[in-house]
């Protein structure tokens, strides 16, 4: 079989690899689709070479259909449509004992910290393993994962019908965030930079301003009635941005922090005793993210044909990792050969 390997200083190779077969208590995927993110270019950048092994095959957002199926594994069978959960906890952590094993301590991250989906078959523990519902296109099943994401940033804002959000960055995760937060009852802006980022978010029925318009606090001002936001997300990872972002709260209202900083950031920590301000961390998901991300995606309220820019094939994954980096695409996804590319 063909798979996409990370060697490092921003070069990826496709390389034959054996197939593994699935042990006890794993099953074998026929990877359909492979979802290219931020993450995977930080890792495409060198800026975790600390954290994989090299010759690495990354990649966690994907879709897929079961090939075969260990020993002592029950309820799935051949030819099941699925995604991966991508968290491989302990169990015996703090974090895991109180419940949130999502954030174990230990965390194995699949597709990073252990061989990813960038492989025509992909052999992982059955207990990772999330149904796609029959019917739902396997290339928008590709995008679970960062939904799910959007989903668990939004459940941790505590965001609640008819209040006002604002999320500051427009790209795939910003979109999917502003998405989520209307279907939780939100009504959101997204502050974003590039024009072009603006308008594909416009025509996804998403209200952007330009933070850089000296008019647009008063826009805000007038939205708000001058309370503020009752939510700020903040996915941009600018440094910018986080200074400014207790700037949107209103008296008693919440930063949510979903960036990944790698160094610390200046914030106004006058405005958050000030106003009272809350500030909460959103990082990965748990299962119930996953299991409402394929409900919006089933039920077509995820904008997945106008988020999905392109799509490429294996042998063009390098190709596909320098789209993403030049801020043509939204969305690129890798359709593994053998799988029917959509048009």
């Amino acid at each position: 079989m063909q798979s996409a390997h990370y060697t490092g200083s921003g070069t990826i190779e496709v390389r034959d690899a054996e197939r593994v077969a699935p042990a006890a208590g794993q099953v074998e995927i026929k990877v359909a689709f492979v979802g290219i993110c931020g993450t995977d270019l930080h890792i495409f950048h060198g800026a975790m070479d600390s954290r994989v092994t090299m010759p690495a095959i990354i990649g966690h957002e994907m879709s897929g259909t079961i090939e075969r199926v260990g020993d002592g594994v029950e309820g799935w069978d051949v030819g099941h449509s699925v995604t991966v959960i991508p968290l491989d906890h302990d169990g015996t952590c703090p974090a895991c004992l109180a419940g949130n094993q999502h954030i174990c301590h230990n965390l194995n991250f699949i597709g990073i910290d252990s061989p990813g989906a960038l492989q025509e078959y992909w052999t992982v523990p059955a207990d990772v393993l999330v149904a796609v519902p029959a019917g739902t296109p396997l290339h928008h099943a590709a995008l679970v994962e960062p939904v799910a994401v959007a989903v668990h940033d939004v459940r941790r804002s505590g965001i609640a019908q008819g209040d006002k959000a604002i999320v500051i960055g427009g790209g795939p995760i910003g979109v999917l965030i502003a998405t989520v937060a209307r279907e939780f009852g939100g009504d959101v802006r997204l502050l974003e930079l590039d024009e072009s980022r603006r308008a594909m978010a416009e025509s996804m029925g998403v209200a952007t301003l330009d933070p850089r318009d000296p008019e647009h606090k008063t826009v805000i001002d007038e939205w708000t009635g001058g309370a503020g936001a009752d939510v700020v997300f903040e996915v941009s990872g600018a440094a910018a941005a986080v200074l400014g972002a207790t700037d949107y709260a209103k008296v008693r209202g919440t930063l949510v922090i979903v960036a990944i900083h790698s160094e610390p950031r200046p914030i106004n920590l006058h405005r958050v005793f000030w106003r009272e301000l809350t500030i909460v961390g959103a990082r990965v998901y748990e299962r119930v993210d996953y299991e409402k991300a394929i409900e919006l995606i089933s039920a077509g309220r995820i904008p997945a044909d106008q988020l999905i820019t392109h799509v490429m094939t294996l042998d063009h994954t390098g190709d596909a990792f320098l789209t993403l980096e030049s801020g043509a695409a939204m969305k690129v996804l890798i359709g593994m050969p053998g799988t029917e590319v959509p048009a």
